[in-house]
């Protein structure tokens, strides 16, 4: 019933700007596209929140200090809470946005129309609980989609929706909320700042390459940060010949079960050196330095790739991956860098790829990725909950072809 809404907006958006469709953003051009309205269905804004790195660059510019930004203006936020330190009031005020006091009403500012070409979905950080026995934190990512999308049935209209980071902590809220994406034709892309920050190389994987095997090191919260590090993992492996067919299983190791599985075979010692080596004042990866909370997830993907993702708490503190290519002879090896510091500059390349959508009507990259990364990380919690033992996912029979959208260096190749 979207059809004719969904393609009228999206030749509004083609006639608005002069680089629809481009997949490469350009420093400068002849023609600047037309500023366009956004909504912000945020849990809260406070000081280097995601919303803060994100929306912060949609009011002050990529440096959030007024410089050049994305052609997006923010004209209604809904904030779920409002904690000490809130800085959405203020600035609501400073650059002439509503707060409005429900979902619907920011995207429709009380009206039976969208008054906005896009929506930013950012459920992350704020007082929000967590599952009693996986400890998944339950952030209401898909009840902030659900109402956004009830407000495009109630006006019989679509925009595209940005979704930050995991879809959901449960895979049941993530399959929902793409299928129902997919059955309303919302443009929806979701997902980690990872896959598009700086890599040191500037190393991009040929799609269709032969990947024998891939390794992640990551760190942080096995939840929070092992998505960021699922995140790098997948948009590196969805490059391999075929494109992605989905994982068939999941495993934890943790322990004294690291050091044997690396003995063993099951993660592979050298990709974990070689993701090492990549990173500045990194020293070498000796196992024996990890901490209590280190944890390894081990995939099998459906069409026999095996990778692993190195939560090395206690060794790592830097995210990178390294893969063994059919035919070479040395691991192929790239640190992902992150500006650790304001304004957050890998942010500004996720910002883009959102600017992108919504000027064109098409995900920078397919949601699919996010879908099976929720996926995996949520077996990974259950593993975890459930002793380390394996976990069979055939649910994750997530298929796609990658896109082949830019990272912050891809100039550097």
């Amino acid at each position: 019933m979207h059809d004719l809404t969904r393609r009228s907006f999206l030749c509004h958006v083609a006639a608005a700007t002069s680089v629809a469709g481009q997949v490469h953003w350009l420093a400068a051009q002849e023609t600047q596209p037309k500023v366009l309205p956004v909504a912000a269905v945020v849990t809260q804004y406070s000081n280097n929140s995601h919303t803060d790195v994100i929306v912060g660059k949609i009011l002050a510019g990529f440096d959030q200090q007024g410089g050049q930004g994305p052609a997006l203006k923010l004209v209604a936020m809904y904030t779920d809470q409002v904690p000490d330190g809130d800085l959405s009031r203020g600035l609501a005020a400073k650059h002439d946005f509503q707060i409005a006091r429900t979902i619907d009403g920011a995207l429709t500012q009380n009206s039976d129309r969208l008054q906005v070409a896009g929506v930013l979905s950012i459920g992350e950080h704020g007082d929000y609980p967590y599952t009693p026995d996986t400890k998944q934190h339950m952030y209401p990512r898909r009840r902030f989609f659900d109402a956004i999308a009830a407000t495009f049935r109630r006006v019989d209209q679509v925009v595209p929706v940005f979704t930050d980071k995991h879809l959901s902590y449960r895979w049941s809220d993530a399959k929902h909320m793409v299928h129902v994406a997919k059955e309303m034709q919302i443009p929806l892309m979701a997902g980690s700042s990872l896959p598009v920050t700086w890599r040191r190389p500037a190393v991009a994987l040929p799609i269709g390459c032969e990947i024998e095997e891939a390794l992640v090191v990551g760190y942080g919260g096995l939840e929070s940060y092992g998505f960021h590090a699922l995140e790098t993992l997948q948009c590196m492996v969805e490059r391999r010949t075929g494109g992605e067919t989905g994982v068939a299983s999941v495993r934890v190791l943790q322990g004294n079960e690291i050091a044997k599985g690396g003995a063993a075979g099951i993660w592979s010692e050298e990709l974990f050196a070689a993701v090492l080596q990549t990173m500045p004042g990194q020293p070498a990866g000796d196992v024996d330095r990890l901490n209590d909370g280190a944890a390894f997830y081990v995939l099998e993907y459906r069409d026999g790739l095996k990778a692993t993702v190195a939560m090395a708490n206690g060794v790592a503190s830097q995210f990178g991956f390294a893969a063994r290519l059919r035919g070479q002879r040395e691991p192929i090896a790239t640190w992902f860098e992150l500006e650790v510091k304001k304004p957050f500059g890998h942010f500004e390349h996720l910002t883009r790829a959102i600017d992108h959508m919504i000027h064109t009507g098409k995900p920078a990259y397919p949601v699919q990725r996010t879908l099976l990364t929720t996926g995996v990380l949520d077996s990974v919690m259950q593993s975890l909950a459930d002793d380390a033992r394996k976990h069979e996912t055939p649910e994750l029979a997530v298929s796609y072809q990658p896109a082949d959208w830019t990272f912050a260096n891809r100039d550097e190749q």
